[in-house]
């Protein structure tokens, strides 16, 4: 088969006519292009000459490096990727911004060693029976397409890359595919390690946990793994067993990403490194246990994972949760709070005594909600304490707790043990039985702040579920200052998002006889480079806030109408989950399509 031919070297500006990019020929012809001062093309030509003798880089990195002026775009400097796409378009290939998500790395390393590709200064990217698709930062450089075509026996297409991308995604990918190889040659059960780490030691990654020197691949891709995630903005690492292959899946704004399989031996010793480090029973593989590492990410912040341990089928398969204290704690206008409901919000935490709930599924941003709120709250002259099940994320501002059922310190021996520790705040990490309910309701009647979350679809079904608990009718009336449902809805890329024709039948399912006035103007998603192609791009929470009224604590009873209750909150400033998220699609941020999926059924 042949090979796909290069453009012809642009014969106005000399580019490629040595095969390989020189600086003095990429200065021309951006200058010609109109893209680039001639006196930026001098700097950058001077202090090149004065830096001979260092590492020969790419032109397009030495021109970015110097950050000059984008003439084409006043204002804004020339960087790296847009320089790629202005060679891709001097070349007449195709641009790729290389998305390692995108990219099936176990076959794309072997179509060709990692050698040649070193050499030609080329990425596999793409492998399928007829072609395969390299990236190269050198596009009048294809001396090296018609050997590969003739040696794979598959027609080669070429892609113009980041050269930065290109040179880090080489080593990434060959290092954790020859780490995966050689662990699955030489693995070795680490289950004999005695490594106990103390519940805030600090792994730095590859540096600690008792593994011997031949396991150091399986340490590679542990480390790779995390890293990875926290640059793709993931809250979940999933690894999950297979027969054949067991796959690691991030979780990101929300939705499930496929990202690598791992041969199953390998995955074995890569969950039995998982667990050390989380200082869990390596040999107990039949029981569910529950972990915590602290380390950090490439940019020098500490996170937190929480890992959960499942036996499955075909092995264990690990969860691990990621608390990034950047995500996790935010000023309330970060969380999607419109400024009355901040107002409302406020005022419900901002109070010497009483019990204030946030309810929701797993996952719709309660913790987020907490933990950000106990920050705003923390003060010297007060003492914060929490009593949780697990510590999702320690705060230096907070003392906290984690619940040991194991000896019997459940949430109600903790906020009981609390009472005696003289607490301003105190937060219960959930509300599950009567036992715990009536200890929150004592420490408020006592005279402390008390938050705690509950499983409710809505804000008025949190009393009938204290109801239900066994919680008596007067103790609500005379604790409970407020509940806040909540769910999270991903927001719109805010690069490629675009205007879209209004569908009045869409809003008013979306409003429900409510009298709002439909946005001026609505957007759809459309994907890029910046959000994967989804169309969205992080996620932003939609609020029911109902403050308890001195009218909504007399009809608190022991037979409460739920229905008549939530008319009368409706008259007293409640409003539903579904307006704070009309508001949401009104202020451009999300669509009416995303917040139906999320909000609970009617």
């Amino acid at each position: 088969m042949g090979c796909a031919m290069s453009a012809i070297p642009n014969s106005t500006t000399g580019l490629g006519r040595h095969g390989r990019l020189e600086l003095g020929e990429v200065l021309a012809a951006l200058i010609a292009d109109g893209l680039l001062a001639a006196e930026d093309a001098k700097r950058i030509r001077g202090s090149s000459r004065a830096g001979r003798g260092a590492v020969e880089l790419h032109p397009l990195v030495v021109i970015a490096g110097a950050k000059p002026e984008n003439r084409a775009d006043p204002g804004k400097p020339l960087t790296v990727e847009s320089l790629t796409a202005w060679l891709a378009e001097k070349a007449g290939l195709p641009y790729l911004k290389i998305d390692p998500m995108k990219i099936d790395a176990a076959a794309v390393t072997q179509a060709v060693s990692q050698a040649d590709a070193q050499r030609h200064r080329i990425l596999p990217v793409a492998v399928n029976h007829g072609t395969v698709t390299f990236a190269s930062a050198e596009p009048f450089d294809n001396r090296w397409a018609a050997d590969l075509s003739q040696m794979l026996r598959r027609e080669v297409k070429r892609v113009v890359a980041n050269p930065l991308d290109i040179h880090r995604y080489l080593m990434e990918f060959y290092g954790v595919q020859r780490s995966i190889a050689r662990a699955r040659e030489a693995k070795q059960d680490s289950a004999d390690s005695s490594a106990i780490l103390n519940f805030e030691q600090l792994l730095e990654l590859g540096k600690s946990g008792e593994i011997g020197a031949d396991d150091r691949h399986v340490v590679h891709i542990v480390d790779w793994l995390l890293q990875y995630a926290f640059e793709q903005r993931a809250s979940d690492i999933h690894l999950e067993p297979r027969r054949d292959a067991a796959q690691l899946r991030f979780r990101i704004d929300g939705v499930m990403h496929k990202v690598f399989e791992l041969p199953p031996a390998v995955m074995t010793a890569v969950t039995a490194r998982i667990k050390i480090l989380a200082r869990l029973d390596v040999a107990e593989k039949r029981r569910p246990q529950d972990g915590r590492i602290k380390t950090r990410s490439a940019g020098g912040r500490e996170v937190e994972l929480r890992i959960s341990s499942m036996p499955t089928a075909f092995g264990e398969k690990i969860v691990m949760r990621i608390f990034d204290p950047d995500i996790v704690v935010k000023q309330f206008s970060q969380l999607g709070f419109s400024s009355e409901e901040e107002k409302t919000w406020r005022g419900m935490v901002e109070r010497p005594h009483g019990i204030v709930l946030v309810t929701g599924p797993t996952g719709s941003g309660k913790t987020t909600t907490l933990y950000s709120t106990l920050t705003h709250l923390a003060r010297p002259e007060l003492n914060v304490c929490t009593v949780e099940d697990p510590i999702e994320m320690v705060s230096p501002e907070f003392n906290q707790s984690q619940v040991q059922p194991a000896i019997d310190f459940d949430f109600a021996a903790g906020v009981r043990t609390l009472l005696r520790q003289d607490p301003d705040i105190i937060m219960v990490g959930e509300i599950r039985d009567l036992e715990t309910a009536q200890m929150a309701v004592q420490a408020s009647l006592t005279g402390h702040l008390v938050l705690s979350t509950l499983h409710t679809n809505d804000a008025p079904s949190a009393i009938t579920r204290l109801l239900d608990l066994g919680v008596p009718h007067y103790l609500i009336q005379s604790t409970l200052a407020g509940v806040v449902a909540q769910r999270l809805v991903r927001t719109l890329c805010p690069h490629c998002k675009k205007k879209a024709a209004q569908d009045p039948r869409t809003w008013s399912v979306l409003t429900r006889g409510w009298v709002i006035p439909a946005p001026a103007e609505v957007y759809e998603p459309v994907g890029c480079l910046e959000c994967r192609k989804t169309g969205y791009l992080g996620r932003t929470g939609v609020y029911e806030m109902m403050s308890v009224t001195p009218r909504l604590r007399g009809m608190v009873t022991a037979q409460l109408d739920l229905d008549g209750f939530t008319r009368f909150a409706l008259e007293d400033g409640l409003q539903p989950l579904r307006i704070s998220a009309a508001t949401q699609v009104r202020r451009g941020l999300t669509t009416v399509e995303e917040v139906l999926s999320v909000l609970p059924a009617e």
